[in-house]
């Protein structure tokens, strides 16, 4: 497979895992826009939200649990910020459905 987040899941490029267990995995971003910037994704290839369905939501719950997980084990006890992008449109340039877990600053609003 070509997916860049599938590579980085089972190994074949390297990444420091922030969070790890059987349905997703959390590195940190290579581009960070925050202090904290940690990309969880599934270890399923899922598109996009675009392409999920009703069979996904204990799945894309699991995501948000272990967003704010590693929220608190970073200690972002003053706030943070989930964000996932979705589409051209929507921002999204892997397509490999990610949450972008952001914080250590003040986030600002809008943000786009």
């Amino acid at each position: 497979m070509s997916c860049l987040f599938c590579k980085i899941v089972e190994g074949a490029i390297p990444s420091t895992p922030i969070y790890e267990d059987a349905l997703g995995y959390a590195f940190a971003d290579l581009h960070p826009q925050a202090p904290v910037h940690v990309l969880i994704v599934p270890r399923e290839h899922i598109p996009s939200m675009i392409d999920t369905d009703q069979s996904k939501q204990a799945l894309l719950g699991h995501l948000l649990w272990a967003a704010a997980e590693i929220a608190r084990n970073k200690g972002l006890s003053d706030g943070y910020r989930i964000v996932v992008n979705t589409g051209r449109d929507g921002g999204q340039t892997v397509d490999h459905l990610h949450l972008h877990l952001l914080g250590g600053r003040e986030m600002s609003w809008p943000p786009g």
